[in-house]
């Protein structure tokens, strides 16, 4: 049981944004239910905290990705380039 209840898990993106408070709360309902042992129980918690933690770094780094595909497709100029732009500007005008 806990092996379908972890790839269950695992699978949905809701992990990633479950509290500490949320997943211990159903690990302890899997516990009363008698589905599985109290001694596996902090275990379980860490292991699905942790798949959350990846599962949340992955989505983060495939937005962070999405957007800048977006901002190349929409010929938006990065912060670096406007900072440089910003700083090319600033040197020009000490000149006059």
């Amino acid at each position: 049981m806990r092996n379908v209840l972890e790839k269950g898990l695992a699978l949905g993106i809701g992990l990633a944004v479950k509290s500490k408070e949320q997943i211990t709360a159903v690990v302890d309902e899997l516990v009363k239910k008698g589905e599985i042992k109290k001694e596996e129980s902090n275990e379980l918690v860490n292991e699905l905290i942790q798949k959350g933690e990846e599962a949340r770094s992955q989505l983060d780094e495939m937005i962070r990705e999405r957007m800048k595909i977006i901002v190349n497709d929409l010929n938006l100029a990065t912060k670096t380039e406007v900072d440089l732009l910003e700083k090319r500007i600033r040197e020009l005008e000490q000149k006059q």
